[in-house]
């Protein structure tokens, strides 16, 4: 069974949109799975997801990465993934990271953006852009030593072996969780696999770059392990 975890921080507005498309997609491809949907807003989201899958409520605000790692302590399945809310990685394209791993037995499977057979449907802005090249390759390739293109895509499958082992250890719960969780896993022995996927960036992301300097800070702290 595949465990869909979908991190939503007041993701009213798109969330309804994102399940059906998981829930549909999931049953026609004969997949056995459950949907699991975090919150830690203040909205109606929960109340809207709640047809769909397990809800897990929180009052106070967790960050991607912790709403993700209650997520992992729910999960029932053999196989864990999360994606985003916004559905910018539609089912089809998070199928293709199942048939992977299906395909290769990987421990992890994650969609990837930046390959030259990735078809981008809408963009991020530019400085974005830049800025997410500039990430990847200073803290995930140089200082990581990530060999990925794209870690902070979201749409990500594991084993549930794996994440059992390395969850335990997770120190960052930001936007900087990815690059964490794939060094933990590369460092248990886990073969990671990119994917690429079809794409379309969502302009209402909660995203913001007065993350970066804490995301950097908190990644340093985990690289040179400091408390």
């Amino acid at each position: 069974m595949i465990s869909v975890i979908v991190p939503a921080y007041n993701e009213e507005k798109r969330i309804k949109t994102t399940l059906e498309d998981y829930s549909e997609g999931l049953k026609a491809a004969g997949r056995e799975f459950e949907l699991i949907v975090v919150c830690d807003g203040n909205d109606r989201t929960a109340a809207l997801a709640g047809p769909y899958g397990k809800v897990l409520e929180f009052g106070h605000r967790l960050g991607k990465g912790g709403a993700v790692l209650e997520g992992f302590k729910a999960a029932r399945g053999d196989i864990v993934g999360f994606t985003d809310a916004d559905n910018s990685l539609k089912v089809d394209q998070f199928l293709r990271l199942l048939d992977e791993m299906d395909r290769t037995g990987a421990g992890c499977v994650i969609a990837d953006r930046k390959s030259r057979e990735s078809v981008i449907m809408e963009g991020q802005y530019l400085f974005r852009r830049f800025a997410s090249e500039v990430f990847n390759f200073m803290l995930s390739r140089v200082i990581f030593g990530l060999k990925i293109r794209d870690s902070q895509c979201g749409g990500k499958v594991f084993k549930k072996e794996y994440i059992d082992q390395v969850a335990p250890l997770m120190e960052c719960r930001g936007f900087e969780f990815d690059v964490e969780l794939l060094w933990r896993l590369k460092n248990a022995g886990c073969e990671i696999k990119e994917v690429p996927v079809v794409w379309k960036d969502d302009k209402g992301s909660t995203f913001s770059f007065k993350y970066v300097p804490s995301m950097f800070f908190n990644l340093m702290k985990v690289r040179l392990e400091l408390k």
